[in-house]
């Protein structure tokens, strides 16, 4: 299947990847029905604007409404589902304001881990795994679903570069809605923005020990992407 082909089968394949559960305890149980709601969501399984119904997806899973209400009331708090008319819970769509937001936040994280690192006295070692991650960029070629894993792998290893737990926790909590962000744009549009010609100049400017530089690239590039983005969001 393709990304953007967005079939009943492609749904029942991502929850069922969860199976068994009902031999777990609860609160493993709990997680693992957790963990393949938000596969089937961030993977694009589910779009933006579906309803998520208690019962069909209690059914599909094989456990009690009750668990699967727990998952999406966590999902709820990550914003990747919010409650639509009726009271009936749907999977998220950023407004084009929110998105502009989350990518001035994710500006702010990813400038302060270039901060960290240009300070730091593991640059060069941070400089030769960038472009390790970058390679990745280039080998997923065509491949919208490797491309995506690629780009979110980059800027998730910048993050871990920093050697600051709490910025990579801050940046995993908003990686959910990243993720719901450019499925939505899907293989047409968001290619464009994830290319290792758009990020080698992050990794330069960390090679050169150009704070001010490095800054200045992390700003332009979530600011690219935000309008990017947020320009599908109004349309």
């Amino acid at each position: 299947m393709t990304v953007g082909n967005y079939c009943d089968d492609c749904r029942e394949d991502a929850l069922l990847s969860a199976e068994p559960l009902p031999t777990m305890d609860r609160s493993t149980l709990r997680e693992r029905v957790l963990q393949a709601l938000r596969s089937a969501i961030t993977s694009g399984a589910y779009r933006p604007g579906d309803h998520l119904g208690e019962v069909e997806l209690a059914g599909r899973l094989g456990v009690s409404r009750g668990t699967v209400r727990e998952a999406l009331r966590h999902l709820q708090q990550e914003g990747l589902v919010q409650v639509g008319m009726r009271g009936m819970l749907r999977v998220n769509s950023l407004s084009a304001e929110e998105i502009q937001g989350l990518f001035r936040v994710r500006a702010a994280i990813e400038g302060l881990a270039v901060t960290e690192i240009i300070s730091g006295p593991g640059r060069k070692k941070a400089v030769t795994a960038l472009r390790k991650a970058v390679k990745s960029l280039a080998d997923a070629d065509d491949d919208f679903a490797a491309r995506v894993e690629a780009d979110l792998g980059f800027h998730l290893k910048l993050c871990e570069l920093s050697g600051n737990t709490m910025l990579v926790e801050s940046w995993r909590h908003l990686e959910g809605r990243i993720r719901v962000t450019i499925m939505n744009r899907g293989p047409e549009g968001a290619p464009s923005m994830m290319t290792p010609a758009r990020h080698s100049p992050i990794i330069d400017a960390i090679d050169n020990g150009d704070l001010d530089k490095a800054l200045e690239v992390v700003h332009e590039h979530m600011t690219a992407a935000a309008d990017h983005f947020s320009g599908a969001a109004d349309s």
